[in-house]
C-alpha cells in the first residue's frame, strides 16, 4: 500500500467507513510505516479531543429578549396581507396535502428499509457490527486486555472510553470471559467484551444510551453470524458470535440478570 493512497483512507478508517478488507490492509499497513502511524494517532487524538472538548457557548443575557423586539418591530412594519381568492387557495391547499403525501411515501421507501434491519439506534448496522466481530478474530486484534478476571478487564477500560461498561464472569454457566478491547461503531468508540463458548468466541458490544428505558433482546443474523440486542440502564448491548441463536440468546440472558 502506497503513502500517498493513505491520507483518505486514515479519515475513512477514523469515521468507521472503511470496508473489512480496507481496514485490516490499513492495520497492517500503519504496523510498519511509522509516518502513517503517526497520522494514524494525530487523527485519533484530534477526535477524542473534539468529544471531550465543552464548546458550549451560553448565550448571553438579554439576546433573547434583543430578537423578540426584533422579531415584532419587523412584524409591525410588514407590509399588509393581500387575501388569495378563495378557489386559488383551496387549489394550493389541495397541492400542500398531494405533495405532503407524496413526501411520505417517498420516506417510506426509501429509510424504511434502512430501519428495519434491527433495533440497533444512530446508525449502527448488521454489516458493521459483523466487521468489527471478523476483524477482531484475525491474529492480534481480538484483545487489548486478557483475563479471565472481571475486575481486572472493567478497570482498564477507565480513561479508555467516557463510559462504564458493566462486566461479568459466566465462567460457571460455561461462556468465560477472556478479555476486552476498545472497538469502534457507530462514529463511536465502544468497549467490547470477549467470551468463550467451546472455542467460539463472543464479541459483546458496548455504548451508552441517551434513553434509560430497557429493551427486550432481539436476534437478528447476518452472513451466518448471530446478533441478540437489548438495552439495559442507560447502555445498548450487541453480542454477536458464530453460536447457533439458542446458545446465544442463552448467553443474552445470563449478562441481563
Amino acid at each position: 500500500m502506497a503513502c500517498d493512497e493513505n491520507a483518505l483512507l486514515i479519515h475513512g478508517y477514523v469515521d468507521g467507513e472503511l470496508d473489512l478488507v480496507r481496514s485490516l490492509e490499513l492495520e497492517e499497513h500503519v504496523k510498519t510505516c511509522p509516518d502513517c502511524a503517526q497520522e494514524l494517532w494525530n487523527q485519533q487524538t484530534l477526535r477524542k479531543g473534539f468529544r471531550s472538548a465543552n464548546l458550549y457557548e451560553r448565550a448571553p443575557k438579554g439576546l433573547e429578549a434583543k430578537i423578540r423586539a426584533s422579531i415584532a418591530q419587523e412584524a409591525e412594519s410588514a407590509p399588509a396581507v393581500v387575501t388569495m381568492p378563495a378557489p386559488r387557495r383551496r387549489a394550493l391547499q389541495w397541492l400542500a396535502v398531494a405533495a405532503a403525501a407524496a413526501i411520505v411515501v417517498f420516506t417510506t421507501f426509501r429509510v424504511l428499509p434502512a430501519l428495519v434491519v434491527g433495533p440497533v439506534s444512530r446508525g449502527v448496522v448488521a454489516e458493521e457490527i459483523v466487521s468489527s466481530h471478523i476483524r477482531s478474530l484475525q491474529p492480534g486484534h481480538l484483545m487489548d486486555v486478557q483475563s479471565t478476571d472481571q475486575h481486572t478487564v472493567k478497570p482498564w477500560f477507565n480513561g479508555k472510553v467516557d463510559f462504564s461498561p458493566p462486566v461479568k464472569d459466566l465462567a460457571d454457566e460455561g461462556f468465560p470471559l477472556i478479555g476486552g478491547r476498545l472497538d469502534y461503531l457507530d462514529h463511536r468508540d465502544v468497549a467490547a467484551l470477549v467470551y468463550e463458548r467451546r472455542k467460539h468466541i463472543i464479541n459483546v458490544f458496548v455504548w451508552p444510551e441517551e434513553s434509560k428505558a430497557s429493551e427486550a433482546a432481539h436476534s437478528e443474523a447476518y452472513q451466518g453470524y448471530h446478533m441478540v440486542f437489548w438495552r439495559s440502564s442507560g447502555m445498548y448491548f450487541c453480542a454477536v458470535s458464530d453460536l447457533n441463536t439458542a446458545e446465544l440468546q442463552e448467553f443474552a440472558n445470563l449478562l441481563q440478570k
